[in-house]
């Protein structure tokens, strides 16, 4: 199959899948337990996004000043700092770690 096959492939599978969300119950949505699901999946996949964007460099593992700043913003956030704080604290430890 050619590259634009594939492409139409995929945009007709995205719209099935999300012509499929319309098609659910209503009253399976509104139940507590899909709240919670919905939610678990939503901190996971942040969490997962939010790792891999500190440790991943290609296909390899790095631990380079990425990681001291999202420990500096992790303080932080134990701290209730304001959002602002946050990421300042985050990039000032990079912008330390990367001077050192």
């Amino acid at each position: 199959m050619s590259l634009w096959a594939w492409i139409v492939v995929g945009c007709v599978a995205a719209w099935a899948i999300k012509f499929a969300g319309y098609l659910v119950p209503v009253r399976w949505l509104e139940s507590q337990r899909m709240s919670r699901v919905a939610g678990c999946l939503t901190i996971g996949l942040l969490a997962s996004l939010t790792t891999m964007n500190t440790v991943s460099a290609g296909q390899g593992v790095v631990l380079d000043a990425r990681v001291a700043a999202l420990l500096a913003a992790a303080v932080a956030l134990l701290l209730r700092l304001p959002f602002l704080v946050v990421v300042m604290a985050g990039a000032a430890a990079a912008a330390l770690i990367r001077l050192l």
